[in-house]
């Protein structure tokens, strides 16, 4: 069906912002600043916890709405409705095999590494109790009850609950409904696409609050945890982020230099939305300002509109990585010995576990809590080792669940043909409009 394309303006020579009007630099300063404050007053940063929940809170408003115009206008304006089906099974792959190759990295680290080894923790004198909680929504956590959830109960309840995949479920059956009606279908059309341009506009006013939630939410955490509790396990902390960096850097660098662009430069790219997921240990706080920027690097929006939010349940690295690496930990904790059977099944239950309990609020700790229950050796018990540091541990899982989500989208659009290579070149080299979200929102649909 035709369909009504903007015409994107040429890039206009704008005055390079200073050092202290950046995103980035506000939300860096931001970070250090809740920091001390949470290390020097404690109180008065578990105090400033509202702020990282408003910010957070604000950014999810924007999600259904910012998804939906996506991915609906994206599908919509498809010539051939055979490319949602052929995008999403390439995405589905790509998940599968970089979601396991980072439960194979975690697991074979936490065997080189042992970070676990010699602390020689006797497992009666854990307390069950403290993560309780965590291993009842393990419970309640399933495949099946996943998939049903997908379906929403109402069309508005989708989005009032701000499911994400409820949300994406909708908007691609009813940009495919769109498609199919013709040129009676122009008119909505022609709205949703100009519905964009505002909602757009109103995500970039968003993020400048940007810096606030971050302030506000760390120092919460280092306020109410403390640093000193980092270093009490500061082996694992270390492991699991020194983990974390090899896989960004050498398997998906590899995926990315294989396809034509550098991992560095994309983080480059992304870096104000890693600081704010750094400051939040939310990477949804990030989630809509990462879809106008790899729309804006060239990637088509009905590739963006159904990797993004998929990847979101389906793309874990993080998660992964933890999942293997903390298991490994509280066994060795506990000099508990775990066969090579063992760790092949603990393999494989993470690999489902991780899907089951995806979209679930701490799904790093669920999924782990999950994952345990299956393997009798480890008593969920040992969690209890960890939860006082897995919030600090929090922020890398989301952070290479971010990248990896970026890296997937740029790929996916590669190998569908609908990858705009000058222009993710422009936007990795620092060459394109610094107002990102003009872009996105004038982007044709197809």
């Amino acid at each position: 069906m035709a369909t009504t394309t903007f015409e994107r303006a040429p890039a206009v020579p704008t005055r390079p912002r200073k050092l202290y009007q950046q995103l980035y630099v506000q939300v860096l300063v931001a970070i250090a600043a809740g920091i001390l404050l949470g290390h020097f007053w404690p109180e008065q940063g578990a105090a400033l916890k509202p702020l990282g929940d408003a910010f957070i809170k604000l950014v999810k408003m924007i999600i259904a709405p910012v998804i939906f115009l996506t991915v609906s206008t994206g599908i919509a304006g498809m010539s051939d409705t055979h490319k949602v089906g052929r995008v999403a099974g390439k995405a589905m792959i790509y998940f599968l095999v970089f979601s396991t190759l980072a439960l194979i990295v975690g697991l074979v680290i936490g065997n080189v590494v042992q970070p676990g080894a010699g602390l020689h923790i006797s497992p009666a004198s854990l307390d069950a109790k403290a993560v309780q909680a965590y291993a009842t929504k393990a419970h309640d956590a399933s495949i099946v009850g996943f998939l049903q959830n997908i379906i929403p109960d109402t069309i508005v309840g989708a989005f009032a609950s701000g499911d994400i995949l409820q949300v994406l479920f909708f908007s691609v059956l009813f940009g495919l409904s769109l498609s199919m009606v013709g040129e009676r279908g122009k008119p909505v059309l022609d709205f949703l696409q100009a519905l964009s341009a505002p909602i757009f506009k109103l995500v970039a006013l968003l993020m400048k609050a940007a810096p606030i939630g971050a302030f506000g939410a760390m120092a919460f955490t280092i306020g109410r945890y403390g640093i000193g509790s980092v270093a009490n396990l500061a082996m694992l902390v270390a492991t699991f982020y020194l983990t974390a960096a090899i896989f960004i850097l050498v398997v998906l660098g590899a995926v990315c230099r294989y396809n034509g662009f550098s991992v560095l430069a994309l983080i480059r790219y992304i870096k104000e939305e890693i600081l704010l997921v750094i400051g939040t240990s939310s990477s949804e706080a990030a989630l809509p300002s990462l879809m106008e920027k790899l729309e804006a690097a060239g990637c088509k929006r009905s590739v963006v509109g159904l990797v993004v939010p998929t990847g979101y349940s389906f793309n874990l690295d993080g998660t992964n990585i933890y999942m293997t690496l903390a298991a490994l930990f509280i066994a060795q904790a506990m000099d508990i010995d775990l066969p090579l059977g063992d760790q092949i099944l603990l393999l494989l239950v993470a690999m489902l576990s991780s899907k089951g309990a995806a979209g679930i609020t701490g799904a790093g700790f669920i999924t782990l809590a999950a994952t345990l229950s299956v393997i009798p050796a480890v008593p969920v018990a040992g969690m209890a080792l960890i939860l006082g540091i897995d919030r600090f541990m929090s922020e890398c899982r989301a952070v290479t669940n971010f990248i990896g989500n970026a890296v997937a989208t740029i790929v996916v659009a590669r190998w569908e043909g609908e990858l705009d290579h000058d222009q993710l070149r422009a936007a990795l080299n620092g060459t394109l409009p610094e107002d990102v979200s003009e872009i996105a929102a004038a982007s044709p649909a197809e």
